[in-house]
């Protein structure tokens, strides 16, 4: 139950001499009879820092360890391995800071890789054992490499660091803008089993730790300049019995989180503004015939440019006829129609969403029960960078008598809590059809929709899921829902209502019970 050691990351500079004794080689002021007994000296003997003596401690430590894990620590990185398979895709690059002797690198399926710690020792078994990836020896409070990473890993690493904010500060030098950094370390409630676990020498022996709370790790990434996105306790059981460990850290540890041996940090770089964008608003509209013109006159204009885009998805009213009028009418404006190929709202936003110009891509329900005024504030929080996905919420602010029935409502408020703890992201309205993505991360949306499968007709969930999966900030955006002034829903509730059970199951099994 004890997991090995983790080794700690950092760079190997080159060895000091030590300091001399005053006197011995050292020429002062006082000593030349030629100068005023209140001269500053001519040389200064060399003390190191306090950085410098902690990490030359490290690297002394890890130098004299063992470059193999002990059993249970072998054991303990294969587990952790599965999480990070599951956090990392296998096309991204990844640089892992205290990366020992490669031994997590080792696990993963990721073709460029680079680590770096601060023993040579270390790096060379690590080189040994992976002779494809990239290994330098480094101290991570002083990194310096001439590139940049879609995913750094510390695992671990911190418990051991001289100086984490340091590192966490470095860590944007190997860094771009979609970079995710993801870190696990001990929880406290574990470290007498730890501290007795390598008394009994179940656990590699280590240097004095540092004790980190998940709010102690959340205060220093943000002093650092991270934004932590998510965060999730894993594994209860690191030693193997007979594979009752598998169903006690798939099915159990997700349960009693708070009380997991490991805790899992995900963080982005804090955002910088980005420039005004192009935007493509998808207006999908199925017997929407007397809400077309409306939306035409109501949507804003956004960004450097806007581009309205309708979708008519087999409707049995006048709307195509409509929507082909509407452009007729206002030639000035960039209106593209477009009639689906295939069936459901889902299909109908993928259609748009290939064809679509703008850097960012906007879906807007036909109904206007979402007011197009209110895109203004969608817009405005992806492009200051405080959300990468913006998705709106209509249970904050009071609705109008009839804008949403008693049941549907009680339904999108458990909805809303079940998907946020099955995300570890908060999402409070899962169905308010509007939605604010990158064109650039919906493309990776699209790219890696087979881990999901192609399983939601309605399109929320296909990009809540793939928003997820890919470390996106969701910023859930509170608008004020209307009735409807024309037509029907086409919400059937108790058939999808059982479809958003199934979607609730996939999320849960897909992303939370891993």
């Amino acid at each position: 139950m004890f997991p090995g050691l983790a080794r700690v990351g950092p760079r190997m500079e080159p060895d000091r001499n030590p300091p001399l004794e005053q006197g011995e080689n050292d020429v002062f002021a006082s000593d030349d009879p030629a100068l005023p007994p209140d001269s500053p000296p001519l040389s200064v003997p060399f003390r190191p820092t306090l950085l410098e003596r902690q990490l030359d401690k490290l690297r002394a430590f890890y130098n004299a360890a063992p470059t193999e894990p002990t059993a249970n620590g072998r054991y303990y990185r294969k587990l952790l391995a599965t999480y990070y398979r599951n956090l990392i895709p296998p096309g991204a690059s990844v640089l892992e800071i205290g990366c020992g002797a490669g031994d997590l690198l080792a696990l993963l399926p990721n073709q460029d890789l680079t680590g770096i710690d601060l023993s040579g020792n270390q790096i060379r078994a690590a080189r040994a054992k992976l002779p494809q990836a990239k290994f330098h020896v480094m101290a991570g409070e002083n990194m310096e490499l001439n590139r940049t990473f879609d995913f750094i890993i510390l695992s671990e690493t911190l418990n051991f660091a001289a100086d984490v904010q340091k590192i966490l500060e470095k860590a944007h030098c190997v860094s771009h803008s979609r970079t995710r950094l993801i870190l696990n370390f001990h929880s406290l409630l574990w470290w007498p089993f730890i501290s007795l676990g390598t008394v009994l020498g179940l656990r590699a022996a280590h240097p004095p730790c540092n004790w980190l709370s998940s709010t102690d790790m959340r205060n220093l990434l943000s002093l650092a300049g991270w934004d932590v996105i998510k965060q999730q306790g894993r594994l209860l059981m690191t030693f193997p019995l007979l594979g009752l460990e598998k169903f006690v850290n798939r099915f159990i540890a997700p349960l009693v989180s708070p009380f997991a041996l490991t805790v899992f940090q995900v963080a982005r770089p804090l955002p910088r503004p980005h420039g005004p964008k192009t935007v493509s608003v998808v207006i999908p509209a199925r017997n929407e015939a007397g809400n077309i013109e409306n939306a035409v006159r109501r949507v804003p204009a956004l960004g450097s440019k806007t581009e309205i885009i309708f979708i008519e998805g087999n409707s049995t009213d006048h709307t195509w006829a409509e929507i082909e009028r509407v452009k007729r009418e206002y030639p000035d404006l960039q209106i593209k129609t477009m009639r689906q190929t295939g069936k459901g709202k889902g299909n109908a936003v993928r259609e748009a969403f290939d064809a679509a110009s703008g850097d960012l891509l906007m879906i807007l329900d036909a109904d206007l029960t979402v007011p197009p005024e209110e895109l203004g504030k969608f817009y405005n929080v992806v492009i200051s960078g405080r959300a990468d996905f913006a998705n709106g919420v209509r249970l904050v602010y009071p609705m109008e008598d009839k804008a949403m029935k008693f049941f549907n409502l009680c339904a999108n408020k458990f909805f809303g809590i079940a998907f946020s703890w099955a995300l570890n992201q908060p999402l409070k309205d899962t169905l308010c059809g509007t939605k604010v993505l990158f064109r650039e991360d919906y493309a990776r949306i699209a790219a890696n929709r087979a881990h999901f499968g192609d399983f939601d007709p309605f399109g929320d969930f296909d990009l809540i899921f793939g928003a997820n999966h890919l470390h996106l900030k969701i910023g859930d955006i509170p608008i004020r829902y209307r009735e409807r002034t024309y037509g029907e829903t086409n919400i059937q509730r108790w058939r999808h209502g059982l479809l958003l059970f199934r979607m609730l199951l996939l999320a849960i099994m897909k992303i939370k019970l891993i």
